[in-house]
């Protein structure tokens, strides 16, 4: 009893600078890709004036759109080159690239002093925060759920919805602090760049934490480098990678509509004021942050995880509609605020446990590279078209309930997807993996 005692506390202790480390330059590197969500509709009339509103908002979130395009080729590259080099290496790329698309962001000038080079030079840094995430999420993954036993797999993974929450809470949070120190001119001309700046704390805090993680938990084998992974990926798992990528809609599509849209909808769209926009964002982060880890833990200890995934997917469809007729009729602060809370509440699991689900059904030489590319095809289908298709509903029809006609079935899609899922958390148990060590 005390010789397994030890064991566990020994286990903790390796795992703990393991998971904080990935996790908080995670945070970090995904502050950097989705403030520009939150700041999106004062960024429109910076670099893509128009005479209606409603059309430098749908240039604009399309814009955030088009980073998730490239998502997809960050885990192509990123994934691949994890899997064949090591975890700790991909990361490191990672930063970089984010470091980059951030900095062109920040302090690329308006429409009004460039013209037409303002919004192609956003573009490019756009794309290249793009390739930085697509990478960022099947890397930090497998390096975690490599580092652990098959029982805290989804205790551990958690962490990382921990990051990503955090990241938008501490953007939304900023937003509202800035909406209330800054003028509505101010906030519109500059004050919206704040968030990329600070942003870039990524740069030196996240080469030194990532330099410091042990690269022997996460060595690829010496046969994983001979390999393609895409080949493999796709000849053998075509299947499994189809499927998970389904599986992403209910993930992303009520997030980037819930957490990261509710700025520029309540202010833009409802006429609310801009502090119950960034309000709504935070809740529903913080939500995130406080459900994901028990969700985690409760999928360690059912003996299976899909049941969960199930129940979380499905009540997220049903509550799509009930929630955002809330939001238009009764648009008042703590009842949009209650509204967001109680979608977060469901969409946690589907995060963090199905990012588990996806890890343990892909074998480790292409593992990184399989959750890399099912995430960044699924947010690139789904969670990248979420704004500009719900902005343009808004636009056409005029009815603020526009949004529930694409999120309800998109989380309909995901939920049919997870019934197909493989799930081989039995199978791990049975005939844990050596290879990775």
């Amino acid at each position: 009893m005390v010789s397994d005692f030890r064991v566990t506390l020994s286990s903790a202790r390796r795992l703990r600078p393991i998971v904080i480390a990935t996790s908080l330059v995670s945070c970090l590197e995904i502050f950097g890709f989705t403030v520009f969500a939150l700041f999106a509709g004062w960024i429109g009339g910076q670099f893509f004036p128009a005479t209606d509103p409603m059309v430098s908002l749908l240039l604009a979130v399309s814009t955030f759109g088009v980073g998730f395009l490239f998502r997809p080729l960050g885990a192509l590259l990123i994934g691949a080159y994890a899997d064949r080099v090591g975890r700790r290496a991909a990361l490191s790329l990672s930063i970089w690239l984010m470091v980059a698309g951030m900095v062109t962001v920040a302090a690329c000038p308006p429409y009004s002093v460039m013209g037409l080079m303002a919004p192609v030079t956003i573009l490019v840094g756009r794309l290249l925060q793009g390739l930085a995430a697509g990478g960022e999420i099947g890397a930090a993954a497998a390096y975690v759920m490599e580092a652990g036993p098959v029982s805290r797999r989804g205790y551990l993974l958690s962490w990382q919805l921990v990051s990503q929450a955090g990241a938008v809470l501490i953007g939304a949070l900023l937003g509202a602090l800035l909406s209330r120190s800054l003028s509505a001119e101010s906030l519109a001309t500059w004050g919206w760049r704040i968030p990329f700046v600070i942003g870039l704390l990524i740069a030196p805090l996240g080469w030194y934490v990532r330099r410091r993680l042990p690269e022997d938990a996460v060595r690829a084998t010496s046969a994983g480098r001979h390999r393609v992974p895409l080949v493999e990926l796709c000849g053998k798992h075509g299947k499994t990678l189809a499927l998970a990528t389904l599986t992403i809609a209910v993930r992303t599509v009520p997030a980037y509509t819930i957490s990261y849209f509710m700025p520029t909808y309540l202010t833009h769209v409802m006429h609310l004021p801009a502090v119950t926009g960034f309000l709504a964002s935070a809740v529903s982060a913080l939500v995130l942050m406080l459900v994901a880890p028990l969700a985690g833990r409760l999928a360690d200890r059912l003996p299976r995880r899909k049941p969960l995934l199930l129940l979380a997917s499905g009540m997220t469809t049903l509550l799509v509609y009930p929630v955002f007729h809330v939001l238009t009729h009764a648009p008042d602060t703590v009842t949009v605020l209650a509204a967001v809370a109680l979608m977060s509440v469901f969409v946690a699991p589907c995060s963090g446990v199905g990012t588990v689900l996806v890890l343990e059904a892909l074998p480790a030489q292409v593992r990184a590279s399989g959750v890399a590319v099912s995430f960044a095809l699924g947010v690139a289908v789904f969670g990248g078209t979420a704004q500009p298709i719900v902005t343009s509903l808004i636009k056409w029809t005029g009815d603020p309930m526009a949004v529930a006609w694409y999120v309800a079935p998109a989380c309909l899609v995901s939920f049919c997807a997870l019934l197909f899922f493989p799930e081989r958390r039995r199978q791990l148990e049975l005939t844990p993996e050596t290879s990775v060590r």
